[in-house]
């Protein structure tokens, strides 16, 4: 049903962690599945990802995406990473997903993006 690929990022992630001190880290999780991702990214002075970890707990698909995604970003600016988008998820991740699946793929680029735009320090200021 999966990729190999994909069973082998879930078996053995490259990029599971966290890191402190962290630039940008923003945590959301998936209540309709229980998936709960974390991306934590550190930039460098030249505005390019220098560090990226995950953490958190989900299915094979959800973690799955969450360390390909943060093992692809590094060396991206923030820009190119505001810039990725659903398809590139697909296509990294490789096969077709139903409607439940796609959120729990999405998840980590839903955090990814969440964290970049600074959404976490937004709510903190709305509370």
């Amino acid at each position: 049903m999966y990729r190999e690929i994909i069973i082998d990022h879930y078996k053995n992630p490259r990029m599971k962690g966290t890191l402190d001190p962290h630039d940008y880290s923003y945590e959301d999780d998936n209540p309709l599945c229980g998936d709960r991702i974390r991306i934590d990214v550190r930039v460098d002075d030249e505005g390019r990802i220098s560090e990226a970890a995950f953490s958190g707990e989900g299915c094979a698909i959800s973690m799955s995406s969450a360390d390909m995604l943060t093992e692809a970003i590094i060396g991206k600016t923030l820009e190119e990473v505001k810039a990725l988008d659903k398809a590139y998820i697909l296509e990294m991740l490789g096969i077709e997903l139903g409607a439940v699946r796609l959120k729990c793929a999405l998840l980590s680029l839903k955090v990814l993006k969440a964290g970049v735009y600074g959404l976490e320090t937004l709510e903190e200021e709305l509370l």
